[in-house]
């Protein structure tokens, strides 16, 4: 029998060999692709959290709200907040997430504000995170979540600054237009799963407080 003939079966086994090892890596590199990079040089100073090139890895994040410091300094009760961060949680309350995603083709923000689930469109320029209109669900809402959620969806449409900390533990970083910080956890970080989106033909434009 040729030689050419002999090495075609050992070509054929070596192409799905290939096929079967490249899967997984490709799977691994999209997961890899949804996280913030760590700044590993814990020698170097902290890089500056606000530089306009962190808040560009912002695309396919989600987080956790974990603090929010009005400009006085004193800290807003929140629902499910990581009591590591200093933030008054309410104990069995779900957290308000954030979730910024690209699945779609396109920028769209979504998550859980207290209550409801809320969506609609973010942008990155310049260094800003903004978001566009927001919606919501029409659940009622009381206790703890319902008292900050109109101010969160508020906070969304008011943010002066945004920045990213880079090195461990990572933080996205919101500054109002009133002074008030806003601090965000990974939501793996604080055991928490990314929230799924809601359903289109359930929302509403949330309405700003007053």
């Amino acid at each position: 029998m040729p030689s050419s003939l002999r090495l075609r079966p050992v070509r054929r086994f070596s192409a799905r060999l290939l096929a079967s090892r490249a899967a997984p890596l490709a799977a691994a590199l999209l997961v890899c692709a949804c996280k913030l990079p760590i700044h590993q040089d814990a020698s170097a100073p902290p890089p500056d959290p606000f530089a306009p090139a962190a808040t560009q890895l912002l695309d396919n994040t989600h987080w956790q709200l974990t603090e929010w410091k009005r400009a006085d300094g004193a800290l807003r009760d929140l629902p499910g907040a990581n009591a590591d961060a200093g933030a008054a949680a309410s104990p069995g309350a779900r957290p308000i997430t954030l979730d910024l995603s690209t699945d779609s083709g396109q920028r769209r923000a979504s998550g859980y504000s207290g209550c409801n689930r809320y969506f609609g469109s973010y942008t990155l320029k310049n260094g800003l995170l903004s978001f566009g209109q927001l919606g919501g669900t029409r659940m009622a809402c009381v206790g703890a979540g319902g008292a900050v959620e109109t101010s969160y969806l508020d906070a969304l449409t008011h943010i002066a600054r945004s920045g990213v900390q880079m090195r461990d533990p990572q933080a996205l970083l919101l500054v109002l237009d009133n002074g008030d910080h806003l601090t965000f956890a990974p939501q793996g970080a604080t055991g928490a799963a990314p929230a799924s989106a809601a359903s289109a033909a359930d929302m509403r434009p949330a309405q700003p407080s007053q």
